[in-house]
C-alpha cells in the first residue's frame, strides 16, 4: 500500500471565492502512482470549505448567492460577540458544507462525474492566504 501527500498555498479575495482544486488534486493523483484507492482533500481552519459542482461562472455566483440566503452574513451571530471579528456566518457555512472529501481512484484516475470539479470555497470575511492538504493512499 502507498501512501503520498502534498500541500498546496493559495490566496483569496475573501467570502464569495470559489476556486477549482480539481488540477492540483489530479496532478497529486498523477505524481503518487497510485492505480486504485482514494484521495483526501482537507482545509485546516474552520471558515472555509471543500465540495463539488460543475464550475462554471453561473454556479461560481450562484453558490455564494444561496449561502448568503441561508446564511447571511448581515446578521448578529454569538460567535461575532465572543471575539468581535465579525464571521459567524463564515464558521456556520464552513460547518454546514465541510472542511473535506474523499475520492476514489481507479485506474489512476480521481472517480468524478463529466462536469463535477472539486472546489475550495472561502467564506471569511476578509483576504486569506490557505493552504490546502491532499493525500492519496492505494496501490
Amino acid at each position: 500500500m502507498k501512501t503520498f501527500g502534498k500541500e498546496y498555498g493559495f490566496s483569496t479575495r475573501g467570502n464569495g471565492s470559489v476556486i477549482d482544486i480539481t488540477g492540483h488534486l489530479r496532478d497529486t493523483v498523477r505524481e503518487s502512482g497510485v492505480l486504485a484507492g482514494q484521495l483526501s482533500v482537507i482545509v485546516p481552519g474552520s471558515t472555509a470549505a471543500i465540495t463539488t459542482l460543475e464550475y462554471e461562472a453561473g454556479l461560481a455566483r450562484d453558490l455564494p448567492e444561496f449561502l448568503e440566503g441561508i446564511i447571511p452574513s448581515n446578521v448578529a451571530y454569538r460567535h461575532d460577540a465572543a471575539w468581535g471579528d465579525g464571521n459567524g456566518f463564515s464558521h456556520l457555512r464552513s460547518a454546514l458544507i465541510g472542511p473535506s472529501m474523499t475520492i476514489p481512484v481507479s485506474g489512476g484516475q480521481l472517480v468524478l462525474g463529466t462536469w463535477q470539479q472539486v472546489v475550495f470555497l472561502e467564506f471569511d470575511n476578509r483576504p486569506r492566504d490557505r493552504k490546502i492538504h491532499v493525500n492519496v493512499i492505494g496501490e
